[in-house]
């Protein structure tokens, strides 16, 4: 499974465009799906044609929360790909495109081995991906708090990793049992979690790439 960072506020890398907002896609054995969409339409597309990947390879795309630095780049996708199936949170409504729409209010296995929290805290989802060292938990902004988020999918199995955007996340002690976390787009204590867990942090950026 790969997880590639298309759309972030920051990059190291060539070519790449850093913009305020959040996208990434996952790359499973069955579904290649786009988690957010960032906040700007054209600059998610170039970043995608950047990194060579096929806006009409993407099979599903999972919206967090309806902020516009996560569903700007949505509507233009769309335009590009109308067999995606588009999976959101419940409040959620005004998709016009002829995309297949799926809601969620409650934690549900999408695909075998996919998972979305549904909506929490009447604002927003996230998405887990369960692999040989547990679950990769996929994060637009942590709205409804980091360990409410990680309770509602444990369901499904322990949290090996985390990546996205944390916002105000200070709960610091709940990384002590993650074993990898990327802090990105609106984290705005990056560089403390970074000094409280060398071992465990990663890098975001447009651009960046994960395997797991």
């Amino acid at each position: 499974m790969k997880i590639t960072i298309v759309y972030d506020n920051t990059t190291t890398k060539e070519g790449m465009i850093e913009d305020w907002g959040w996208s990434c896609l996952i790359e499973t054995e069955e579904r290649n799906i786009l988690f957010d969409t960032g906040g700007n339409g054209k600059i998610l597309l170039e970043n995608l044609v950047n990194l060579n990947i096929d806006p009409k390879s993407i099979n599903d795309v999972v919206i967090s929360h309806p902020d516009f630095d996560h569903i700007g780049g949505l509507s233009t996708f769309l335009c590009s790909n109308q067999d995606a199936i588009v999976h959101l949170p419940i409040s959620f409504r005004g998709i016009r495109y002829p995309n297949e729409v799926k809601y969620y209010d409650k934690p549900t296995k999408i695909y075998e081995n996919i998972f979305l929290t549904g909506e929490l805290d009447k604002r927003e989802q996230s998405l887990a991906i369960k692999t040989e060292k547990g679950l990769i938990l996929i994060i637009g902004c942590g709205h409804p708090g980091v360990r409410e988020i990680i309770d509602s999918i444990s369901k499904f199995g322990n949290v090996y990793a985390i990546i996205g955007g944390l916002h105000g996340f200070n709960e610091f002690d709940i990384l002590e049992n993650i074993e990898k976390v990327c802090p990105s787009h609106c984290t705005k204590n990056k560089e403390k979690i970074k000094m409280l867990y060398p071992d465990k942090y990663i890098e975001g950026g447009v651009g960046e790439i994960f395997e797991f």
